[in-house]
């Protein structure tokens, strides 16, 4: 009962999602999470949030920003694979990739991400990595973005600690149904 009451809630916020004119997908079948695995009550994947903005670069990037087009809450994305913790950027040294500003705690930080953007952009465009796996652009809470995963030298972020407890549960499939759902949400 519970997890078909969480598969109808996830339907649901697709298909609010639908209406409201994004081009967002419903989580099929296969998405569904082994309930075997799962033992503590189901997490909360976050909403989309109307402070959110999605913006574009190009034809099929979507990035999760505020409303000034600052992405992560305007922490520093380097300081997720150097330090292992969000560090809060400076908005003196900030930078701008796929139609995002990131913003960073020094200028070596700076340095290090202009030299190779691709390699330090939080997948999924900063949207909720579980949502994603889930087939929905969710939002992460407001505040430090402090739930997140290093693996395979990727930023992975959650929306909350549930988020990302569900998603490292299975990391390896969960990134696989992610992959392939972004593909269709960051479409054209």
């Amino acid at each position: 009962m519970k997890r078909l009451l969480y598969s109808l809630t996830t339907a649901c916020v697709a298909a609010v999602m639908i209406l409201a004119g994004n081009s967002t997908v419903g989580a099929s079948d296969k998405q569904a999470l082994d309930p075997a695995q799962n033992t503590e009550k189901e997490p909360d994947i976050p909403t989309p949030d109307d402070s959110q903005k999605v913006a574009k670069s190009g034809s099929t990037t979507k990035v999760n920003v505020d409303s000034q087009g600052v992405i992560l809450t305007g922490y520093d994305v380097i300081a997720y694979f150097k330090q292992g913790k969000p560090v809060k950027g400076n908005p003196a040294i900030e930078s701008t990739y796929q139609g995002a500003t990131y913003l960073f705690a020094s200028s070596v930080d700076k340095a290090d991400f202009d030299k190779d953007p691709a390699k330090y952009a939080p997948q999924y465009g900063a949207f909720c990595s579980y949502g994603v796996t889930m087939g929905v652009l969710a939002s992460l809470e407001e505040g430090r973005p402090e739930a997140f995963a290093v693996y395979k030298g990727k930023l992975y972020l959650c929306g909350n600690q549930g988020a990302l407890k569900e998603f490292k549960t299975n990391i390896d499939s969960n990134i696989e149904k992610a992959d392939a759902n972004w593909r269709l949400l960051a479409g054209p």
